[in-house]
């Protein structure tokens, strides 16, 4: 069960970060993957960890997370705010499309670690 839950951790981590890398590199022209892994990886700790203390604040508890997570990657990604956002956003529908064709064909259910929401 736990090597179960590691390797469902795992998978889930690399389609985050590739999320992240396919951002970083249309938005910023970033090219490192093991850069992303590690970008979902504190994203995703970071995401968990405002969530918990405040995502139980209706409404500005999510929204906290949010920023928060676009905080990392603005750390870890040159450019500005925008530029991490924007990093978010094509994370987050590229994250999207891969999990819908994974579950489309009965690979994966559909959830993501390193990009929220997903």
């Amino acid at each position: 069960m736990v090597l179960a839950s590691a390797i469902v951790f795992a998978v889930s981590l690399l389609i985050g970060a590739l999320g992240i890398y396919v951002g970083a590199r249309v938005i910023v022209g970033a090219d490192d993957y093991d850069h992303a892994i590690v970008t979902a990886l504190i994203g995703a700790i970071v995401w968990a960890v405002v969530g918990f203390l405040v995502g139980w604040i209706p409404l500005l508890g999510p929204l906290l997370a949010l920023v928060a997570y676009v905080a990392v990657i603005n750390v870890r990604y040159p450019g500005e705010w925008t530029a991490a956002a924007m990093i978010g956003l094509v994370a987050w529908v590229t994250v999207l499309i891969v999990l819908y064709v994974l579950a489309v064909v009965g690979v994966t259910g559909f959830e993501a670690v390193g990009v929220p929401g997903v």
